[in-house]
C-alpha cells in the first residue's frame, strides 16, 4: 500500500532523522536519488544540457547538489537563480563540478534537454510568484524534459489545490514519503510520473498516514472467495432499488456491477423490471417496496430512480446502505446520522456540492476537504468520484483512500451506476464500507484502464471487464 503524508508530518520525521545523522547527510542522499532519476531520462548523461531552476529553499539545494553530481558525469548544467538567496554549499558543490549560473535563463531553456524544478519548497502555498512565471514556462515551452523536486512548485503539498500558475513536470521525484499533493487532482496532473526516493524516513514516519492508495495485492486481500460450504445466501445478497420509466438502463448498469461484485444473488426492486430480466435473468426481481422483496444484506438506492420512492424506507432497514444518484437528492445528516447500520455515499462534484451547500469549482479544488467535510457532516463513508476518487471514513478521522486506477474515458454515462452496484455487493458479502468503496474503484477503475487502452468505453464494456479485473488482481 502506498501512503502519503503531510508536510508537517514529514518534516518531523525529517528533523527526528537529521538529529541521528551527520549535518547535511538527509540532502545529499535526496540529491543522490534525484541525479540518478535524471540520468535515467536521459539518452545520456555526458553532454545532456541540464538547467536547474533554483530557489530559496531546501529544494532549491536539493537541485545544485544534483546538478553538481550530474556535471561530475560530464552533463552542461547551469543554475538559474529565482529566490532571494540559493543555498550556498550546494551551489558551492555545482561550481566546484564546473556547473555555472545562467546570465540569461531563457538562452538556456531553450536549447535544455533536461530541467530540473527546485522553485519552491513543499511547505510553498499560493501560485508561483510573479518573476518565476515566465521562467515556468519558458521551461514547459521548450522540448526538455521537466523534472520536480519533492513536488511541482505551485502546487499545495497537503491539499493538491492549485490557486495560481504552476510548473508542470513530465516526473517529480519524492523524498522520503508521498505527499498528498501528489496523489490528489488537480495536483496530481501537475506531478506526471511520480518516484519514490527513499531517504531513510520509513522509522520516523508515524505508522498512521494521512492518505493511502491501495495496490494489488491489498485488493486482493479484501475480495470475497466462496468457500465450499457456500450457497448464494451466505455469500450475501445485495438489493437495489434503482432505475425509472425515463431511465430503465441505470437499473439494468448496476444490476450488472452487482452482479460481478462477489454476492451470491441480487434482488431488483423497481419499475425496470422488465428491462432487467432481460438483461440479467440471473436477477430476483420485485416490484417493491423494498420490505416485501425479501432479506438481503446490503443496499443500493438512486441510480436512476428519478421521483421514484424507496429512499427513506431503505435508510429505514438495519443493513449497510449505498446512496448514489438520485438518492443522494434532499439527502439529511439527520437521516443518516439516525441509522443504526452504516452508510455509504457516492457523490460526482456536482452532487457533493449540493450536499455541502459550495460550488462544484469549489468541490473540484479542494477534493480532500470536501470529502472529510461531507463523511463529518452526515457521519458516513464517503466515496467522492471524479478525477481522483477519494474514500473517507464514517467521520472524516483516519487515513483518506485514493484510487490509483482509472482513466479519463471513465467519463461517460452509467459508469457511476456500474460503481454502485459493485460496492454495494461487496458491501453484501461483508466487507466493511471503507474496504467495499475502496475496493470497487479500484477494480472499477482496472476494468475501465483495461477495456480503453486509448480509446472510448461504455459502462457496458466497464460491467463486461470486471471479472478480467478481478482475475488480474487476485492472480487467477
Amino acid at each position: 500500500m502506498r501512503t502519503a503524508y503531510r508536510v508537517e508530518t514529514v518534516r518531523a520525521a525529517e528533523a527526528a532523522l537529521m538529529a541521528r545523522l551527520p549535518e547535511g547527510t538527509l540532502m545529499q542522499r535526496a540529491a543522490a536519488g534525484l541525479a540518478a532519476v535524471c540520468a535515467s531520462l536521459l539518452p545520456r548523461v555526458y553532454g545532456a544540457r541540464v538547467v536547474l531552476l533554483v530557489g530559496s529553499g531546501d529544494n532549491g539545494g536539493d537541485a545544485l547538489y544534483a546538478g553538481a553530481r550530474l556535471a561530475r558525469r560530464g552533463a552542461g548544467v547551469t543554475a538559474v537563480l529565482l529566490g532571494a538567496r540559493a543555498h550556498e554549499g550546494g551551489l558551492a558543490a555545482l561550481r566546484a563540478a564546473g556547473g555555472r549560473v545562467a546570465d540569461d535563463p531563457y538562452e538556456v531553456l531553450a536549447v535544455a534537454d533536461l530541467v530540473l524544478d527546485g522553485i519552491t519548497g513543499i511547505g510553498g502555498r499560493g501560485g508561483l510568484r510573479s518573476d518565476a512565471v515566465p521562467v515556468a514556462r519558458a521551461a514547459r515551452g521548450s522540448d526538455a524534459v521537466v523534472v520536480a523536486v519533492d513536488l511541482p512548485s505551485g502546487v499545495d503539498a497537503d491539499t493538491g489545490e492549485v490557486t495560481g500558475q504552476a510548473l508542470a513536470a513530465d516526473a517529480t521525484v519524492a523524498f522520503g514519503a508521498y505527499k498528498p499533493g501528489l496523489l490528489v487532482d488537480p495536483a496530481r496532473e501537475y506531478a506526471g510520473v511520480v518516484r519514490l526516493v527513499d531517504i531513510g524516513l520509513g522509522a520516523t514516519l508515524p505508522s498512521v498516514p494521512d492518505l493511502e492508495a491501495l495496490q494489488h495485492e491489498d485488493v486482493a486481500r479484501r475480495l470475497p472467495t466462496p468457500s465450499a460450504e457456500s450457497d448464494k445466501y451466505r455469500r450475501g445478497v445485495v438489493g437495489l432499488v434503482a432505475g425509472s420509466a425515463r431511465y430503465p438502463g441505470a437499473a439494468v448498469l448496476a444490476v450488472e456491477g452487482a452482479l460481478r461484485g462477489g454476492a451470491g444473488a441480487v434482488r431488483y426492486v423497481g419499475p425496470a423490471g422488465d428491462a432487467v430480466i432481460a438483461a440479467h435473468p440471473e436477477t430476483l426481481v420485485h416490484a417493491g417496496p423494498p420490505a416485501k422483496a425479501g432479506r438481503v444484506q446490503a443496499w443500493v438506492v438512486g441510480p436512476g430512480l428519478g421521483d421514484e420512492p424507496g429512499v427513506a424506507e431503505v435508510l429505514a432497514t438495519d443493513v449497510p446502505v449505498l446512496v448514489d444518484a438520485d438518492g443522494l437528492r434532499d439527502l439529511t445528516p439527520e437521516a443518516v446520522k439516525s441509522r443504526t447500520a452504516a452508510t455509504l455515499l457516492t457523490p460526482h462534484a456536482g452532487e457533493a456540492a449540493a450536499l455541502l451547500g459550495a460550488s462544484r469549482e469549489e468541490v473540484e479544488a479542494g477534493r480532500l476537504d470536501a470529502v472529510r467535510e461531507l463523511a463529518a457532516r452526515f457521519g458516513a463513508t464517503v466515496l467522492l468520484k471524479g478525477s481522483t476518487t477519494l474514500v473517507c471514513g464514517a467521520g472524516g478521522a483516519g487515513p483518506v483512500r485514493v484510487n490509483p486506477t482509472g482513466t479519463s474515458w471513465l467519463a461517460t454515462a452509467g459508469s457511476g451506476d456500474v460503481l454502485s452496484g459493485l460496492a454495494g455487493s461487496l458491501l453484501a458479502t461483508g466487507l466493511p464500507p471503507l474496504e467495499a468503496a475502496s475496493t470497487a474503484a479500484y477494480l472499477h477503475g482496472l476494468s475501465a484502464r483495461r477495456a480503453a487502452r486509448g480509446a472510448p468505453v461504455s459502462a457496458s464494456d466497464v460491467a463486461a471487464g470486471l471479472p478480467a479485473a478481478w482475475r488480474d488482481v487476485t492472480g487467477g
